[in-house]
């Protein structure tokens, strides 16, 4: 057997080894770049070796990075615009009360701004063949003339929602107690506002975005609550609606009846509060709805109707109460002001060294129980009624209170 020869490699061998050597220690053991890094010599020594019969043969090994993914790229085809010639639009009576602006908006929604006060600034948008402004408001069973128009194709898509807002809408269907095609009422849990205020994130009017329809129609408040008060709310789910149920309450087409737990036991089982409410301040500087006097800055006239219902001894009293007005803070107002404050009311609560009957919960013991409201299309009574807030469910079970009993308020005037 021949000895391993103990010649050394050529220069070009030993320049070939210390340079992979240093492609090496520079890679870290990494892919390299096969366009920069030496060739790895697979070649033996003996092949080497000065005077072998056969030419010098070299083996490359070369370490290639993997090629990066190509990204995805969806092709999507141009949507050309559709060319709509004129048009003449009847207004119908959900969209009486617009602006004429948020008409086209809502006709077309892929509609700009910018080209809607274009059309209507050069004259050739028309109601009733008159010339308007966007401002403008429009009337049941007017005509709208659109001229030609080149708007986008493509869908807009309103069920898009993210998973928040999903969340929002289930909220949303969990205390709804009455839907139709018109209106809808929600059983309004207490801590939940009606409307945002300083420092209010999370109130109904801004949940009820979500609800907004193909037309861009958002269901809107027609009347409102407390924070704390639970119960029944009236929503328009259009702008016809919206306009209906508003003049219901302004005319006092609406009965609504509320339930208390106030401190003590009225000497009258059934009366009627008459004052007059002012907004003034409290010790602390708040705002708070004060008793005043005919002809006061600010006084508004408020009539409630009550009646005791049941009474546990001489500590509390289930009061059912029927507002023919509607002023801020009313009833709680009332209710203290015939010295029978409703029980947790932290603003209007005044009995002096009075103790909290064991079991019952520090909270605002008021309940927008019924309402029944002339629907908007039909005329027909919506009678819808709310079940007890978990925290007046407790006290009723622990006073004995039973809710199927009967009502006198009912017997009370309109």
């Amino acid at each position: 057997m021949r000895k391993p020869s103990s010649s050394r490699p050529t220069g070009a061998g030993r320049r070939g080894r210390s340079q992979s050597a240093d492609a090496k220690a520079k890679a870290g053991g990494r892919p390299v770049d096969a366009k920069t890094a030496p060739a790895k010599r697979l070649a033996s020594k003996s092949a080497l070796r000065k005077g072998a019969d056969k030419p010098l043969v070299y083996k490359f090994q070369v370490e290639r990075p993997k090629p990066a993914a190509k990204p995805v790229v969806e092709e999507t085809k141009p949507v050309d615009p559709v060319l709509l010639g004129v048009q003449n639009l009847t207004v119908l009576p959900d969209e009486a009360g617009m602006r004429v602006d948020r008409f086209l908006e809502a006709r077309f929604p892929s509609l700009s701004f910018s080209h809607i006060q274009r059309i209507a600034r050069k004259g050739e948008l028309r109601v009733n063949s008159k010339r308007v402004e966007t401002k403008d408001r429009l009337e049941a069973g007017q005509t709208v003339r659109v001229p030609p128009l080149s708007i986008d194709a493509r869908p807009i898509k309103r069920d898009g929602l993210s998973e928040k807002d999903r969340e929002t809408r289930d909220f949303l269907a969990s205390i709804t107690i009455y839907e139709d095609d018109d209106m809808l009422v929600l059983n309004k849990p207490m801590g939940l506002a009606v409307q945002g205020g300083s420092g209010m994130v999370r109130h109904v009017d801004g949940l009820l975005e979500v609800l907004t329809d193909k037309r861009g129609q958002k269901p809107r408040l027609v009347h409102r609550l407390d924070r704390d008060t639970s119960g029944c709310l009236v929503i328009a789910k259009n702008r016809f609606s919206a306009s209906a149920l508003a003049k219901s309450f302004r005319a006092r087409d609406t009965r609504k009846i509320y339930w208390a737990l106030v401190a003590g036991v009225p000497r009258v089982k059934q009366g009627r509060v008459s004052t007059f409410l002012a907004k003034g301040e409290d010790d602390e500087g708040d705002a708070k709805m004060m008793v005043a006097r005919h002809g006061d800055e600010g006084a508004s006239h408020a009539v409630t109707y009550y009646a005791v219902v049941e009474t546990a001894g001489q500590k509390v009293s289930w009061l059912s109460m029927k507002p023919v007005t509607g002023r801020t803070h009313q009833l709680r107002a009332h209710a203290a002001h015939i010295g029978h404050p409703i029980v947790g009311d932290p603003k209007y609560f005044n009995v002096e060294n009075w103790e909290l009957p064991g079991g019952i919960q520090k909270k605002l013991h008021l309940l927008a129980r019924r309402i029944v409201i002339p629907h908007p299309r039909t005329g027909k009574p919506v009678d819808v009624t709310a079940p007890l807030p978990p925290h007046m469910k407790q006290s009723w079970n622990l006073l004995g209170f039973d809710t199927s009993r009967y009502d006198p308020i009912e017997e009370a005037p309109e």
